[in-house]
C-alpha cells in the first residue's frame, strides 16, 4: 500500500483510449527549444538579406549592397549581391594586388628582391605556379631533373652559368647543349682509357695506366680538352660539364653500382654523343615573368 502512495505522478496530455491508454506528456528541454527558435530566426533574416526565394521566373534578391567589379578584359558590371559576384570582385582586387607587385618586381634587382621578405615570398609563390605549367614537364616538379636528360636545378652544378644574369639568359633565349661521338675517331682502347681519366677525375676507382694514357687522348687526339677545358672543369660560354665534380647529367654513374657500370656509362656517351635543347621562352613568357622564374631558379640551387 505505502510502495503506491510512494509512486512518481506522471504528466499526461490528459487524452486516454480503451479506458487505461494514456499519452504522456514529456516536453523538450528548454535550451533546445530556444535553439530551434534561435534557427528560425536566423533563417527569416537570411532570407531577407541574401537571395532566397524564387518568384515567377526570378528570385528575391535580397538586402545585401550591390556589387561592382571589373572583369579580366576590362568590362565593369554592377549586380545584386551573390556568391558569383563577389567572388568576381574578389578576383578583380587579387589582379590588382598582384598587377602592383609585378610592377615592383620589374623595377627591383634581384638582390633587392632577396633582401625584401615580401617580395621574396610573392616572386616565389608566383614562380611555383609558373615553374609547374612551363618547366616541370622536363625538369620535374621539385626541380630535380631527369639524369641523361634534363639538369638537376637543384644542385649547385651550372652547365651554363649560375648567375642571375646567365640564368635569365638561358631561360629567354634557351640553349642548345651538343657533344660529338667519338666512335668514328677514336679507337674502342682510346675510349676506353678516356673513360677511365674521366672516372678518376671525380675520384672514383680507376687503372692508373689507362688513367695515364687516357689523359693524353682527352688532351690530344680526342679533342676533349677544347670543350671541357685543360683542367676538364668546363666551361660556362659552351655549356661543358665539369669532370672533376661527382654532378652527372648525362652519364648515370652515380647510379651505376659497379665500377664496370659507370665506366661503361661514361663510354656509351664518349662514343654516341648527347645533344640536349631547352626551348625558348621569350615568346610565351612576359620579361616580368621570366624575371621571377630566374630568381626562382636561382635560388632552387644556391645559384653563383
Amino acid at each position: 500500500m505505502s510502495s503506491e502512495k510512494n509512486k512518481p505522478t506522471v504528466q499526461t496530455t490528459g487524452h486516454a483510449w480503451d479506458g487505461d491508454l494514456q499519452e504522456f506528456n514529456n516536453p523538450l528541454p528548454s535550451w533546445w527549444l530556444w535553439t530551434f527558435y534561435a534557427t528560425v530566426i536566423f533563417a527569416i533574416i537570411y532570407w531577407v538579406l541574401y537571395p532566397a526565394w524564387p518568384v515567377g521566373d526570378s528570385f528575391t534578391k535580397g538586402m545585401m549592397n550591390d556589387i561592382t567589379y571589373t572583369t579580366a578584359d576590362g568590362k565593369t558590371k554592377t549586380t545584386h549581391w551573390n556568391t558569383r559576384s563577389l567572388f568576381l570582385k574578389e578576383m578583380q582586387v587579387a589582379r590588382e594586388d598582384q598587377a602592383k607587385y609585378l610592377k615592383d618586381i620589374n623595377a627591383l634587382t634581384f638582390e633587392q628582391i632577396r633582401s625584401s621578405e615580401e617580395k621574396s615570398a610573392f616572386a616565389n609563390s608566383m614562380a611555383k605556379v609558373l615553374f609547374a605549367d612551363n618547366c616541370a614537364a622536363c625538369h620535374q616538379a621539385g626541380g630535380n631533373g631527369v639524369v641523361g636528360r634534363y639538369p638537376n636545378l637543384l644542385d649547385d652544378a651550372w652547365l651554363w652559368g649560375g648567375s642571375f644574369n646567365k640564368i635569365q639568359e638561358t631561360i629567354t633565349n634557351g640553349r642548345t647543349g651538343s657533344m660529338p661521338g667519338f666512335k668514328a675517331s677514336l679507337s674502342a682502347k682510346q675510349i676506353s682509357d678516356v673513360a677511365e681519366y674521366v672516372l678518376s677525375l671525380s675520384g672514383n676507382e680507376a687503372n692508373a695506366a689507362a688513367v695515364k694514357n687516357g689523359k693524353a687522348v682527352f688532351s690530344g687526339q680526342g679533342g676533349c680538352a677544347a670543350c671541357h677545358g685543360a683542367d676538364a672543369t668546363g666551361q660556362d660560354f659552351m655549356g661543358s660539364a665539369n669532370l672533376t665534380d661527382k654532378v652527372w647529367t648525362i652519364a648515370d654513374v652515380a647510379g651505376a653500382d659497379t665500377a664496370a657500370a659507370k665506366k661503361d656509362a661514361i663510354m656509351n656517351v664518349v662514343k654516341n654523343g648527347k645533344t640536349r635543347e631547352m626551348p625558348a621562352w621569350k615568346n610565351r613568357l612576359s620579361t616580368t615573368e621570366i624575371k621571377i622564374l630566374t630568381y626562382y631558379v636561382h635560388e632552387l640551387g644556391g645559384g653563383k
